[in-house]
């Protein structure tokens, strides 16, 4: 039989973007790999992260339902491996104005940012705290620092994370597993057309580079620290300034970037 020493690492949301990024930092640092999405690209994405010499088995699967994210954890559990390191990275958002977007839109939000990774920590830490170690990024955003005018329940659901991930440190700190907060700004993926959102200022402005976010968040990850604002030098001063803004000075900034049809405008 052969013997399996590299490390195993779970990474969500791996098929393109940041959660692609995390995936290849795991590969290059020898980790072996479980990722997951539910579109046809995480074959190819899954491919490319193979020639680096990992093993990887890529799930295609929905993690917005329950059913998800029991059949992604049934994979895991099948290794008989102890999980290394997660990334519970999947999300979407959704741009526009509340009272004009589509519930099921909102819900999905609710459903894979929130609801999917609760779940995903609830069925992955215990083997962590049981094994004496492990660590764990959590996917949140600089939006967690602010109201989120024409993204509010994108806004929301990163805030909720952020809160998630800082009571999960303190819970655990005393068991050897670390949980990390990833804040990334924008950021050069298809979140921005996903959302529908390329008509707006944030849509059109310049981006950050997910590999530089990704490379921040694994060094940020496997050093155990508590969060990290990840990418340039813009989003890092935008988090220091978030700390200081009334929320009502937040919310009207996030307005003129997120406002359909303000990349038109000046």
């Amino acid at each position: 039989m052969e013997t399996v020493t590299n490390p195993l690492a779970v990474v969500t949301g791996a098929s393109s973007g940041i959660g692609y990024e995390l995936a290849r930092q795991f590969a290059a640092h020898g980790f072996d790999l479980i990722t997951a999405a539910e579109d046809d690209a995480l074959a190819s994405a899954a491919a490319t992260l193979i020639t680096q010499g990992t093993r990887v088995e890529a799930i295609r699967t929905d993690l917005t339902t329950r059913e998800g994210v029991e059949t992604l954890h049934r994979a895991v559990t099948a290794t008989r491996r102890p999980v290394a390191a997660a990334a519970l990275n999947a999300g979407i958002g959704q741009g526009g104005a509340f009272l004009e977007t589509d519930l099921a839109d909102e819900l999905e939000i609710i459903d894979l940012n929130i609801t999917s990774t609760v779940h995903l920590a609830k069925r992955l830490l215990p083997g962590m705290v049981e094994d004496g170690e492990g660590r764990m990024l959590i996917t949140s955003s600089i939006a967690s620092t602010m109201p989120g005018s024409f993204q509010p329940v994108y806004n929301a659901s990163k805030s909720f994370l952020q809160s998630f991930a800082q009571a999960l440190q303190n819970e655990l700190k005393d068991t050897g597993v670390t949980v990390t907060s990833l804040m990334p700004g924008p950021t050069e993926t298809e979140f921005f057309e996903r959302a529908d959102m390329l008509d707006t200022k944030a849509g059109q402005a310049d981006k950050d580079d997910p590999a530089q976010v990704a490379a921040q968040g694994f060094e940020a990850m496997m050093a155990g620290k508590d969060k990290v604002v990840a990418g340039s030098w813009k989003t890092k001063a935008q988090g220091l300034a978030n700390r200081v803004l009334p929320d009502s000075v937040k919310a009207q900034a996030h307005r003129g970037m997120a406002e359909p049809g303000s990349g038109a405008e000046g």
